[in-house]
């Protein structure tokens, strides 16, 4: 699966059998990419794009909250990075090309209602730190870096790099309904994705479904070959669990269907949960 968050997205296999994910934000949401379209006629930032000063007002805090709907978030400024101007941003893009191939990118600056254009030059990751380092036209020096401190960087949410084989967008896999495979008993509706080595699907139980199946009482009318099962449900909160989205466990991904059907080890429901 593949992520950009404030929109997030679910993309690329990385071991097989191994579902990817990919993500770009947006408002909070997850959501996903699925198209890459570039408007020739958009204008480019020229590199002496003023850059905001350090000692500007600190916006009204009544001031219009900005309008996010159509735009995915990709990443935030954290600090400069030297003397020359670059940047250091932390990622909520999966797509390395986000930070590392030279065009237009969109700065959202504190207090401001919506994004401005502003044009990428360069980009590096630094693997360990799991940051960018990029070079915006227009920022030249430590001070001009600094004042970009805090500031988004966002796209277009029509700006969605294709996905490949088996990849999904983390938009369209939250609300889908799990099913066990065999036995067809509804289990839950997906409500996050949890990136880990493999990735994690968060799924709300649904109040039929028991995952306590594993704790066995003793009916003492019975004999120990008659133990039944005792169900278990909270019907105060619903609880959660974490299934491993790989093609094993998770065979079935069907989005017109709106379901996912599972086949998990014995023991994971309740164990996890």
């Amino acid at each position: 699966m593949k992520h950009e968050e404030a929109n997030k997205e679910i993309g690329g296999r990385e071991a097989k059998g191994q579902r990817s994910k990919r993500a770009e934000k947006q408002k909070g949401k997850r959501v996903g990419e699925n198209s890459k379209i570039q408007n020739p006629q958009s204008p480019i930032p020229s590199p002496q794009s003023p850059i905001p000063n350090p000692q500007s007002p600190i916006p009204n805090p009544q001031s219009p909250a900005p309008n996010l709907d159509n735009w995915l978030e990709i990443g935030k400024i954290v600090s400069p990075q030297g003397l020359s101007g670059e940047l250091r941003v932390y990622p909520v893009s999966d797509f390395p090309e986000r930070f590392e191939v030279p065009g237009k990118r969109w700065l959202l600056r504190s207090g401001d209602t919506e994004p401005q254009p502003i044009e990428l030059l360069t980009g590096r990751y630094i693997s360990n730190k799991n940051l960018y380092v990029i070079k915006l036209a227009g920022v030249e020096t430590c001070d001009q870096a600094e004042a970009l401190r805090g500031c988004t960087l966002m796209v277009p949410a029509s700006d969605r790099p294709q996905l490949g084989e088996d990849e999904y967008h983390v938009l369209d896999l939250i609300g889908l309904e799990v099913f066990m495979q065999v036995s067809g008993e509804l289990v839950g509706t997906v409500v996050d994705i949890i990136p880990a080595g493999n990735d994690l699907l968060e799924v709300k139980l649904h109040p039929s479904f028991t995952t306590d199946k594993g704790q066995m009482t003793n009916d003492i009318d019975a004999p120990a070959a008659s133990r039944r099962v005792e169900q278990v449900t909270n019907d105060k909160k619903q609880k959660t669990v974490l299934i491993p989205f790989v093609e094993a466990i998770a065979p079935i991904v069907d989005l017109k269907s709106n379901r996912i059907e599972i086949t998990p080890p014995p023991g994971l429901l309740e164990i996890n949960n």
